[in-house]
């Protein structure tokens, strides 16, 4: 009897990988409106950053580090929801913990 019999009977074939997109970027949780939305919104809070920076001079800043905490973070949290929707995360973290997130 061989080896090669017996060994090739009892084992599975070997299964291919399945096909990864560069980064694990899908668009199948943010479709439709939704996505051109985020995206709009990630732009729209850089560009407040952006125009927050310009100031060089203020007489009450207070108002003016508001802005930039409120405009900083949207920009980030958008960011961070685009790359949640957009990759592998959503998949890795859950459903559940998503929407709780």
């Amino acid at each position: 009897m061989e080896n090669g019999a017996v060994y090739n009977e009892t084992t599975e074939p070997e299964a291919k990988a399945p096909r990864r997109r560069p980064f694990g970027c899908t668009l199948r949780h943010l479709w439709g409106w939704r996505l051109p939305a985020k995206v709009v919104q990630a732009i729209f809070s850089f560009v407040a950053v952006v125009c927050e920076e310009v100031v060089e001079d203020c007489s009450y800043c207070s108002g003016l580090y508001f802005f930039e905490f409120i405009s900083c973070s949207a920009f980030l949290l958008s960011l961070l929801i685009l790359c949640v929707y957009c990759t592998d995360m959503y998949e890795s973290l859950g459903k559940e913990k998503v929407q709780k997130l």
